[in-house]
């Protein structure tokens, strides 16, 4: 078992929170999370796509009222999304005999009303910690553990799978499962072809700019219809929908988003893009690569970071701009190769926004200066220096 750095967050939280919510896509390792957690203390499971742990909830105050001294893992919580209001009173009650933290340990797959109506309902009670796949700081920063988180992603299964053709099959069961039985549970009525096909199409489209007309005339649906799938998949945290950087520095900016398939191996899998071999003659590898950085950055990155593309209609363009908490803006581009080259555009762009720190990521290891204010840096001494940011 690969140790997930989110494992001493959520025990963070529980010291501190009467419940904290565990929010990641299915099949990312939030159960297997959740019970190493509950080896460590009194504790009890529920699976509520589980009938009968579903039925022990019929009056759940009653029954969890039972075992106010363990903590209580609710698994899958949408399938109960009413439960929050009698959690709210049991925590209540629970702080006026003195039990005030680590009551509930809730695991969602991160549909967006689970998270509205928890952090209203449990406003003040809860905290949220996000699972992610696999990142390069779980697995090791060596270029063989990055060249297969990158081509497998960083789902446990796929990562861990014996061969390459083993974790490209779980993948295509994962996407096939996914959009015939699970998203059915979080967006009735979607028709599950259609929404397979616009999930093709954006891998293809990995990185571009969102056109939801085009989307929309190519799959014959509505422009609204493209848009509540797509929100679907941002809500599952399947897709990542970066947003345009904006400032008031007098141009003309590019204001629709950059669309990304957030695991990499569900991109691959997509695309048919089955070994390592494969990829490297893909048009889709700097995309790839691209994303697949962004997301390990997203990862490492300090809470509250705000992350954002800049361009603009003269051509000026980075491929992330992080906002950090601590007031600094850096500037990121992401180039796939050994030797990593920088266009004008890059160089406009750092004249607009003037960043605390302008970084170039490339696929190497080692740390060295491209030119005056800007270094070329691994994903892995990256994810590090990001950390250390928090």
């Amino acid at each position: 078992m690969i140790p997930r750095k989110a494992l001493q967050n959520v025990i963070t939280a529980l010291e501190r929170q009467a419940a904290v919510a565990l929010i990641g896509p299915r099949q990312v390792g939030k159960t297997t999370l959740a019970l190493a957690i509950a080896q460590t203390r009194p504790s009890i499971y529920l699976d509520l796509e589980s009938p009968e742990d579903r039925a022990k909830l019929t009056d759940p105050i009653l029954f969890l009222n039972a075992y106010e001294d363990r903590l209580v893992i609710l698994d899958e919580i949408h399938r109960t999304p009413d439960i929050f209001r009698p959690l709210r009173s049991l925590i209540d009650q629970g702080r006026q005999k003195g039990k005030r933290t680590g009551r509930f340990l809730i695991l969602g797959s991160a549909s967006m009303d689970l998270l509205k109506q928890a952090s209203e309902t449990l406003a003040g009670r809860i905290a949220f910690v996000d699972l992610n796949p696999f990142d390069v700081r779980e697995v090791g920063d060596s270029r063989e553990s990055i060249d297969r988180l990158w081509v497998r992603g960083g789902f446990p299964e796929s990562y861990l799978a014996a061969t390459d053709e083993l974790s490209f099959a779980w993948r295509k069961d994962f996407i096939r499962t996914y959009l015939e039985r699970d998203v059915p549970q979080f967006g009735p009525r979607i028709a599950t072809e259609t929404l397979r096909r616009l999930w093709t199409m954006l891998a293809h489209q990995q990185g571009a700019l969102l056109n939801t007309s085009a989307l929309a005339s190519a799959l014959s649906i509505s422009g609204q219809t493209i848009s509540r799938y797509l929100d679907l998949l941002v809500d599952l945290l399947l897709v990542r929908r970066l947003a345009p950087f904006y400032t008031n520095i007098g141009k003309r900016l590019v204001k629709s988003p950059k669309i990304y398939i957030r695991d990499s191996g569900l991109l691959h899998s997509l695309l048919g893009i089955q070994d390592y071999n494969t990829l490297a003659g893909h048009p889709v590898l700097g995309q790839s690569w691209e994303g697949f950085v962004i997301e390990n950055i997203v990862s490492a990155a300090p809470e509250q970071t705000r992350f954002s593309f800049y361009r603009t209609a003269a051509g000026a363009e980075v491929d992330l701009v992080m906002e950090l908490p601590k007031g600094e803006l850096w500037a990121v581009e992401v180039k796939y190769g050994l030797a990593p080259a920088l266009g004008r555009g890059f160089h406009n762009a750092r004249a607009d926004l003037k960043p605390t720190r302008s970084l170039v990521v490339y696929s190497g290891q080692d740390r060295f200066p491209l030119s005056e204010g800007i270094e070329a840096i691994g994903l892995g001494a990256l994810a590090d220096l990001l950390s250390a940011q928090g």
